[in-house]
Order: structure tokens, then C-alpha cells, then sequence
């Protein structure tokens, strides 16, 4: 049975998580576990054009259209909206089932926090301390550096396992005229990433 992972503002809603503390790939996230069928949330007329909307937003890495990032914030309780990573639909067309097509490699949950960056960093701090204690085995590192494309401030909180499996927590700080231009919101980011969505992203 896969474990909830969702996020109540204060603390993990998680059962018997010592079974899993090996990995994070068997948790959820808004009821979403890595490997399922993208279909079984989004209509494909809506992952289709998802995909066109977000094709070149990885154009820094070396394959950066092997897999597209979908974002949805249909029947959201405790975030703002979800990303979700899925193999690019130009890259798996030989794929005939299309469930298959549009299996989830990660789940990236955000929650508001527009110019609190400090209440964000606050929360962050908790949730990391509940992983902490849940996967005392992971490997834990942080990082906090500001991207020299658009000057973002990214903060964030990293636990990755043997498996190559990861979990993360991000205060993400935008520049504020990008963030306006683009409408985004400063959030954080609440994420579990499939080893092959790990290596992808680390290849540029």
C-alpha cells in the first residue's frame, strides 16, 4: 500500500513510515505516487497541451526534451498546484498504450509564500526535520545560491537514497518584476524525484 505524503502546515501525515525508510519513491503526494498514469488525473488534451506550453523549459540541459514538466491545480487541497514530470510525448510516441506514454517520474507540490521568504524558510526548516527523523539513513545535504539567468534565490533542503530516489524541500525567491511578468508565486517545494528525473536533471 502506498504511504500519504501530504503536507498539513505544520507536519507529514505518514503510516508506519519506518517500513519505507529506504526510499521515498512508494509515498504520495496529493494522492499521486511516482509511476502512475498521468490519464488517471489530467484529461490527455490537457497533458498535450501542457507539454507544448512548457516544451523548452529546459533547453540548459543536455536532453532537454526527454521528458516535459505538466503543472494542474485541479482538486488541489493543500497546494497551490502540482508539477509533475512524464517522458516527453515526442520521445515515447512508439509507445502504443497510452497510459503507458504519460507514466509520473516526479511530483513537486507548491504552497504559496509571495514575499514571506523567511516564513517559507521557517516551514521548510520543519518539514526537513520530520524527514530527518523518518530517513535517518538518507543522504542529506543543502544548498542556497542564486541563479545567474534571472537571479532567483533558491534555497532548498535535499534527501536522496541508495536507490538514487530523492526528496526535496525549496524556498524558491523570484526576482520581483520576473515574477509579476510571469505571474509565479514565491513558493515552497515539496518533492519526490524517480532516480532517472534525478540524473536528467544533473546532465547539463
Amino acid at each position: 500500500m502506498k504511504k500519504l505524503l501530504a503536507l498539513l502546515f505544520s507536519f507529514f501525515l505518514l503510516s508506519t513510515p519506518s517500513a519505507f525508510a529506504d526510499d521515498i519513491s512508494e509515498f504520495e503526494i496529493q494522492g499521486i505516487s511516482i509511476g502512475d498514469s498521468l490519464l488517471d488525473y489530467m484529461t490527455e488534451d490537457e497533458i498535450l497541451k501542457e507539454i507544448e506550453v512548457n516544451k523548452d523549459f529546459y533547453l540548459n540541459l543536455n536532453e532537454p526534451y526527454k521528458y516535459t514538466e505538466i503543472y494542474t491545480n485541479k482538486n488541489l487541497q493543500l497546494y497551490e498546484s502540482l508539477a509533475l514530470f512524464i517522458k516527453n510525448n515526442h520521445t515515447s510516441e512508439y509507445i502504443s498504450n497510452k497510459n503507458e506514454k504519460y507514466i509520473i517520474q516526479s511530483i513537486r507540490g507548491l504552497i504559496d509564500f509571495n514575499e514571506n521568504f523567511d516564513g517559507c524558510i521557517k516551514k521548510r526548516n520543519e518539514i526537513a526535520e520530520d524527514l530527518s527523523k523518518m530517513f535517518p539513513d538518507a543522504k542529506k545535504t543543502k544548498n542556497n545560491f542564486v541563479d545567474s539567468y534571472d537571479n532567483t534565490i533558491i534555497d532548498g533542503i535535499y534527501f536522496e537514497f541508495d536507490s538514487g530516489t530523492q526528496s526535496q524541500v525549496v524556498c524558491l525567491d523570484y526576482e520581483e518584476s520576473i515574477r509579476i511578468k510571469n505571474n509565479w508565486m514565491d513558493n515552497l517545494s515539496i518533492s519526490i524525484k524517480s532516480a532517472e528525473i534525478v540524473d536528467w536533471l544533473r546532465d547539463y
